[in-house]
């Protein structure tokens, strides 16, 4: 058969990351490689009482179909508890739910990108995003990172050259996959550019609240004041990624927008999981889940950094995150980490190579660890072996 797929859909292609998860679920496999929260964190008493009682209390409301916008009690609480607590203001038809934040990823490209349109993304960035983008045919302009988070100067000297782009995409919190933070010194004046030169900002937030430090940095939301940022907020890393709920925060002709594709798209989220994530969230305080959280992957990540210190190569460098889920650790230029993780896996363990990461390729020389799914043990373990195989190279 002869199967005509549009451009769009050849443009697609599997994720990488998703493809290795296939392999590592292996249970003799030590791995470094998937972004995800850890499960054993689960509050799974109580979300099974609160889904019981949704069902038995408000059923015929929970499996009925619900507002494209989202259920009007969980907007509401996603402001007072999320937004407000980070300085970002919001009014109900200034929010609407996603089917994870990723959802919103691709409504983002269907509403800004037409085929040849250059959006701005730092480099490296999630592959999700890259790859939530591409079905729509952008030209990707990479903004390098730096220790302290986009190359802002790099960015204002693009924009003074009359390069215009739909929009900046950026993850300031915890990146992934760097785990680096931006300053607030370049949030503010990612703002005064934004505004000087009519620019578009989507604000990935999937880990700012998993924040170790003392202080969490105030959002780039928090600072705009011409309703040219489109905020993304998910409860898939605080609380669990199966409910799938995510929102988005934009001014209200963004989100009308956003809802008229949702409509076309798969109508709403899910309305029980929607009443499932209200009630959890109207009897449960999510902050003190977080603060557990925070404990953890706190703690993994010390034994992370503790161990590539005293068993990496002295030349193999390393982000030192203050939060989220990432390290990212270079090596020597002409090493490929594609090709190490084949060796990786031979010693059973396994991580995402960073070549994936950069926009427009080119880069192989790096890779992303995460911390938070492994215990304190395996995660020595297995920086020990990964170690054996990267120092053969030096």
């Amino acid at each position: 058969m002869n199967i005509d797929f549009s451009d769009r859909a050849l443009r697609i292609k599997a994720s990488e990351i998703r493809e290795l998860l296939k392999l590592t679920v292996q249970p003799n496999i030590i791995s470094f490689a998937g972004g995800l929260p850890a499960a054993e964190l689960f509050p799974l008493a109580d979300i099974a009482d609160v889904a019981k009682d949704v069902i038995l209390n408000e059923g015929q409301s929970a499996l009925q179909y619900s507002p494209t916008e989202g259920l009007q009690k969980l907007r509401e609480i996603i402001i007072s508890q999320r937004l407000e607590r980070v300085n970002i203001k919001a009014d109900l038809d200034e929010i609407f739910i996603t089917s994870g934040s990723q959802q919103a990823l691709d409504y983002v490209g269907k509403m800004f990108i037409n085929e040849g349109d250059k959006i701005f993304v730092e480099s490296p960035t999630y592959l999700g995003a890259l790859n939530a983008f591409l079905a729509y045919g952008p030209e990707y302009v990479e903004i390098p990172l730096q220790c302290d988070g986009i190359d802002t100067d790099r960015l204002e000297e693009l924009l003074k050259s009359g390069l215009k782009p739909k929009f900046l995409y950026t993850i300031p919190d915890f990146q992934n996959p760097s785990g680096i933070t931006m300053s607030m010194e370049k949030r503010k004046k990612l703002i005064v550019l934004a505004n000087e030169y009519d620019l578009v900002i989507i604000e990935d937030s999937p880990y700012a609240e998993l924040c170790f430090a003392s202080e969490q940095i105030r959002p780039i939301k928090s600072l705009d004041t011409e309703g040219r940022v489109i905020y993304l907020g998910t409860y898939s890393k605080t609380f669990t990624p199966g409910l799938r709920i995510g929102w988005v925060v934009g001014n209200p002709v963004l989100i009308n927008k956003f809802i008229q594709i949702k409509q076309g798209s798969d109508l709403q989220t899910s309305s029980l999981d929607q009443r499932i994530a209200a009630e959890y969230m109207t009897r449960f305080d999510l902050n003190k889940h977080i603060t557990k959280i925070i404990d953890v992957y706190s703690k993994r990540r010390t034994v992370m950094l503790d161990t590539m210190k005293a068993h990496f190569h002295p030349d193999i460098t390393y982000t030192e995150s203050d939060g989220g889920l990432f390290t990212w650790a270079k090596v020597k230029e002409d090493m490929d980490t594609k090709a190490i993780l084949a060796e990786a896996l031979l010693e059973n363990v396994a991580f995402v190579p960073g070549a994936s990461f950069f926009a427009n390729g080119g880069k192989n020389n790096f890779m992303r660890l995460n911390y938070s799914c492994m215990s304190e043990e395996k995660i020595r373990e297995g920086i020990e072996r990964l170690a054996k195989v990267l120092n053969k190279y030096y």
